[in-house]
């Protein structure tokens, strides 16, 4: 989305529209973020269709009021004076180009400055068992033992590990084929190595008699491969002050072992944020989160969400978000027919 370098004029963007209307499928889609970076608060937006961008806007405040650094409206765009970056790039920017894009790529501190924002979020989903990042992470050696250090109080019984490079030669021969094709195509890649992990094995009298190796992806269970894939994101986001999105946090995760990643992500923060998004209710809990930090996602009878806080709410802060949750007090619930196919109600 924030990459127009290699982009043509009249290249397609894609953007999906909200598809369950008919006033929606041909409007432009909104999209807005609002952060700080450099003690400064930012408000960024943009509406686009699949072929050019309608609007684009990008306000600054350092305090309480804002400024107006850009506005554009199709190929009108408006600079302001804390946006001189921008003045000289106007002609050079295409109808289906980001101006702020832009203007990174021609070296303005401001604008490289939230790209940069961008390129610091890391979005996975917990639905993935071996994550790229937690490998980044571990090629520095220093950071093994912290690593290790949050499997073991995790109670993952993991007493080592490490990659192992894969052989190509031995890959199946449809892996071949399409590292083969990725190659003809000029792209890079690259085989993520092997994980071996290894585990203590006990004699009769409950002695360690040695270790086994097993095999990350065949041996270990789905929690403790979900654990090892999300360790890594964690600790690189804490780290350097990064934000990290999860999907389906809890998948495939004990519940305990989902409130120690929480409370561990609470103790070690230097500034970064966590967003994810959860079906496990028991963490609407007061001891976890504050009130506004706690959001609901409520569907409509027509498909439409809508996302609003648990703030909004006039409620004690101690009250029990999960039970109230669950009795609909905050909507945000599925409907469920409990009278059923059956026409009783089902307990």
């Amino acid at each position: 989305m924030f990459s127009s370098k290699e982009s043509q004029a009249n290249e397609k963007i894609h953007v999906t529209p909200f598809l369950l209307s008919t006033k929606t499928e041909s409007e432009p889609s909104l999209f807005e973020f609002v952060f700080l970076k450099n003690n400064t608060k930012y408000r960024y937006g943009f509406r686009l269709n699949n072929s050019i961008v309608v609007d684009e806007w990008l306000f600054a405040a350092s305090k309480v009021k804002e400024s107006l650094l850009f506005e554009r409206h199709e190929q009108d765009i408006k600079v302001g004076a804390k946006f001189k970056e921008g003045s000289k790039i106007i002609e050079l920017t295409r109808k289906n180009a980001l101006f702020l894009s832009v203007v990174a790529q021609f070296n303005g501190k401001i604008a490289e400055s939230i790209i940069e924002w961008f390129y610091g979020l890391r979005i996975i989903t917990g639905l993935q068992t071996y994550n790229p990042v937690t490998i980044e992470y571990l090629k520095a050696l220093e950071n093994k033992k912290e690593f290790m250090t949050i499997l073991n109080i995790a109670d993952s019984s993991i007493q080592d590990f490490q990659f192992k490079e894969r052989d190509i030669e031995k890959a199946p021969k449809y892996i071949k084929e399409e590292l083969e094709r990725i190659k003809a195509l000029g792209a890079k890649y690259e085989l993520m190595p092997e994980i071996k992990t290894y585990h203590n094995k006990y004699n009769d009298k409950n002695n360690v008699a040695g270790t086994v190796e097993f095999d990350f992806n065949k041996n270990e269970s789905k929690g403790t491969q979900h654990l090892f894939s999300l360790t890594g994101p964690i600790l690189d986001t804490i780290e350097n002050s990064n934000i990290l999105v999860i999907d389906e946090f809890e998948c495939n995760l004990h519940p305990l072992i989902s409130r120690f990643l929480i409370k561990l992500f609470h103790l070690k923060n230097k500034n970064a944020q966590f967003i994810f998004n959860t079906h496990d209710t028991k963490l609407l809990n007061n001891k976890y989160f504050r009130r506004d930090q706690i959001y609901f996602v409520d569907k409509d009878q027509f498909g439409g969400s809508s996302l609003y806080s648990l703030y909004d709410y006039n409620i004690r802060y101690d009250r029990t978000f999960d039970k109230d949750y669950l009795e609909g007090k905050y909507k945000a619930i599925p409907f469920i027919d409990e009278y059923g196919i059956f026409g009783n109600e089902i307990d």
